[in-house]
């Protein structure tokens, strides 16, 4: 038996163990404070700015829309940032930009206000945060991307679990208080997290964790070997097919972070409760973070572009299910499906960057291709918040989200290893030899 092939947490040795797996998980903690705040958290702060103020659901999303304005567009640059000065020194500024964005948003007093400091949260967590995490992992993580990024992506899940302590601690102390709080913790931990993250792995580290021959593994890191540039990647079907797929199916997620807590307490909702609607997203994200790490250990096993499309499938079914929803039960049969689909595609979808475009360029690649993602998630919230102020429910808004996930999937199915510009020329030579 092949016993390399059936373990899939880490490789140990007699001294330590692999410092990519420490890389991992700091990265899951740099996705619980980043994500927490600006994507799992956003849906209950939304409720509580509109129980103060007063405002309109359009108002109220857009300033999730906004928030995302600033990431979007300086997405690129962020990746080539990332590329040229490394990780470590992005997550340190980045998180006292973003914490800097937490304090401000404690103290608004109107929309202008408001969303400025969404603004400059949304845009300080996400160069510090997501884009780094990821490009320490698939800097360090050969032999097991896809269950590495599964690790780093399920922060975010994780994340989610907290939602119930950030809407009993607004219940007790404010939400301007909770903010500030939320603040302060990330510009403190900001720094721990760049240390770890900052590292690169040196060719013997790398050397020691290459795939045993013969593993599907072994073949994976053999063809992602070579890294893509910018332009040889920008010029690739896979780079498109991924991109354009990652932005059908995260469109939900941005309508789900925004609006979710919303749609679950509306009368015309599903009307529950705030206490029992906050318990909604803890089984949502549970779910996630199990169905994220056997995505990634299922990924590194089998061909993820044969299951990508299915689990996308599940992901918009869950959505028919809370727009159909009435009940607790209901809502919670949601919450179990939307997390087995989204949970384990995603680290799918990220590590099909890493495989396909090698490491050196892999933040600005990635970068670029989440921007189409990125812009469908800025504009998914503000849409659906008009539709609601409009017709008075989300259900319309749903069956359209559940529908771009089936398209999503159809999209997914081009998703095929590119050759190398190597490979590719060798083959032109090939045929233009005389037989």
């Amino acid at each position: 038996m092949n016993l390399h092939r059936w373990s899939p947490i880490m490789k140990l040795s007699p001294r330590r163990v692999y410092f990519g797996w420490w890389v991992t998980i700091v990265g899951a903690v740099n996705t619980i404070f980043s994500a927490g705040p600006t994507h799992q958290a956003a849906s209950v702060l939304f409720k509580a700015i509109e129980d103060e103020f007063g405002w309109s659901r359009t108002v109220i999303s857009g300033v999730a829309t906004f928030g995302r304005l600033g990431s979007t567009l300086l997405g690129p640059l962020e990746g080539w940032l990332i590329d040229t000065f490394g990780a470590g020194r992005m997550v340190l500024i980045g998180f006292t930009v973003g914490g800097a964005g937490l304090i401000f948003f404690s103290q608004i007093t109107g929309p202008i206000q408001c969303y400025a400091a969404f603004l400059l949260m949304s845009v300080g967590l996400s160069s510090g945060g997501f884009t780094p995490s990821l490009t320490a992992t698939n800097a360090w993580m050969i032999r097991r991307r896809g269950l590495g990024m599964s690790i780093t992506e399920g922060g975010v899940s994780v994340g989610g679990l907290l939602v119930p302590v950030v809407v009993w601690s607004i219940s007790q102390y404010g939400w301007r208080t909770t903010v500030l709080a939320m603040g302060i913790i990330i510009i403190l931990v900001g720094p721990f997290i760049a240390r770890v993250l900052g590292k690169r792995p040196s060719p013997e580290q790398l050397a020691t964790q290459m795939p045993v021959p013969g593993e599907r593994a072994h073949r994976v890191a053999r063809e992602s070997s070579y890294d893509f540039t910018v332009r040889e990647a920008l010029r690739t079907g896979a780079f498109w097919s991924v991109s354009i797929t990652h932005m059908l199916v995260n469109v939900s997620t941005g309508a789900i972070s925004a609006h979710l807590f919303l749609h679950l307490t509306d009368q015309n909702g599903v009307g529950l409760d705030e206490a029992i609607a906050s318990a909604i997203v803890p089984i949502m994200v549970a779910t996630s973070f199990v169905a994220q790490l056997v995505g990634g250990i299922v990924g590194d096993l089998w061909n993820k572009r044969a299951l990508v499309p299915f689990l996308v499938l599940i992901q918009g079914a869950s959505l028919i299910l809370l727009a159909v929803a009435e009940s607790f039960l209901m809502a919670a049969t949601f919450a179990f499906v939307w997390g087995i689909g989204f949970g384990a595609r995603t680290p799918m979808l990220l590590a099909m960057r890493g495989e396909f475009f090698g490491r050196r360029h892999f933040a600005t690649i990635f970068a670029l291709s989440s921007f189409p993602m990125s812009i469908g998630m800025m504009i998914a919230p503000v849409v659906v918040g008009w539709s609601h102020d409009t017709f008075d429910t989300y259900d319309w808004s749903l069956y359209v989200l559940a529908g771009l996930c089936a398209l999503g999937s159809i999209t997914a199915l081009f998703a095929k290893r590119p050759a190398s510009p190597v490979v590719r020329r060798r083959l032109e030579a090939r045929r233009m030899k005389p037989s």
